[in-house]
């Protein structure tokens, strides 16, 4: 019996998490990964502010009490003081993997300049790879799937492309993404 693939989501932002208005992270991000991702997977959402201590509890939350394989975060990248969700990843974190960030802002760079101003960060706690994304839903599928020409082949891979074997080496799991969308890599030798 395989394991069912544990996925959080969290989208931090001040005026969504008092219903100042619709959050479009989460709905966004579980529409992608449905279209995208071959094998089951539950979720686990929160909504919260721009406040240190509670994304930091959050974070730890989902990896230590609900087990979560992998971390999504949308919003609170930039250099604004109440952007602090790349602080609260960092201050719960075992290990950065600086790749995430470093793709993640090289990707940005082909739609909007100011994208070198983003903080985002990958890192593990445990066996959960931890990914802050942006607060756009349109940034968020960019991020994830890359830089593709009018025909759709790709100039730059997605970051996504490189979570199934992430997550293969952390906790063993295995998952695969739709090459049509994003394809994955992995070794030949870590493939089923």
């Amino acid at each position: 019996m395989t394991a069912l693939l544990k996925i959080g989501l969290v989208s931090v932002s001040d005026r969504a998490s008092q219903g100042i208005y619709q959050d479009q992270g989460i709905p966004e991000l579980i529409d992608w990964l449905q279209n995208v991702l071959t094998e089951p997977f539950e979720v686990e959402t929160r909504l919260i502010p721009d406040e240190k201590e509670v994304i930091e509890q959050t974070l730890s939350q989902l990896v230590d009490d609900y087990h979560c394989h992998l971390i999504l975060t949308t919003g609170g990248t930039g250099p604004a003081k109440r952007d602090v969700t790349p602080d609260a990843t960092l201050a719960i974190a075992d290990r950065e993997m600086p790749g995430f960030g470093e793709q993640m802002r090289q990707i940005s760079l082909h739609f909007v300049p100011t994208a070198i101003l983003s903080r985002q960060v990958g890192v593990i706690r445990k066996e959960c790879l931890i990914l802050n994304l942006p607060g756009q839903p349109k940034a968020i599928k960019e991020t994830l799937e890359g830089v593709k020409d009018k025909e759709g082949n790709v100039l730059v891979k997605g970051i996504f492309s490189a979570v199934p074997y992430c997550l293969q080496l952390l906790s063993g799991i295995y998952i695969d993404t739709k090459s049509e969308i994003i394809a994955s890599f992995r070794p030949k030798s870590a493939k089923k």
